[in-house]
């Protein structure tokens, strides 16, 4: 796989992630649309797929390399649904949202699955 490539790509998703998470929060579109963070979670999740892809390469195209890759994208995914529930609870006093979370995992998966796909197109046309 190509690295250069690989990074420009991940580069551009961060930065453009990173932008417009903050134009959503200043003109609240997370409240204004409802399926707003649905769109965000999977471009998070494609993020943090190409970034497990980046940092810790696959040897090769096998289920267990492509388990991995969706195994960080879970875990730091969980890990920020358990950061929002700890936020929301305790500092904002809104009630946990269960189906919310679940959803949010679901679509960082997702995310992470598209990752996988655009891992495989690329890994698999640098091998022929």
């Amino acid at each position: 796989m190509d690295r250069k490539k690989l990074i420009k790509t991940l580069s551009f998703l961060t930065v453009t992630l990173f932008l417009v998470n903050s134009l959503a929060n200043k003109f609240y579109w997370y409240s204004a649309i409802w399926y707003f963070d649905m769109i965000m979670h999977t471009l998070g999740g494609i993020c943090l797929g190409l970034a497990s892809v980046y940092f810790f390469p696959p040897k090769d195209s096998s289920l267990k390399s492509l388990l991995k890759i969706l195994l960080f994208v879970f875990v730091v995914g969980v890990g920020w649904e358990v950061f929002e529930i700890i936020f929301y609870n305790i500092i904002a006093q809104t009630p946990f949202n269960a189906l919310d979370t679940i959803s949010d995992v679901f679509f960082d998966l997702a995310g992470g699955g598209l990752a996988v796909l655009y891992f495989l197109k690329n890994y698999i046309s640098i091998e022929k």
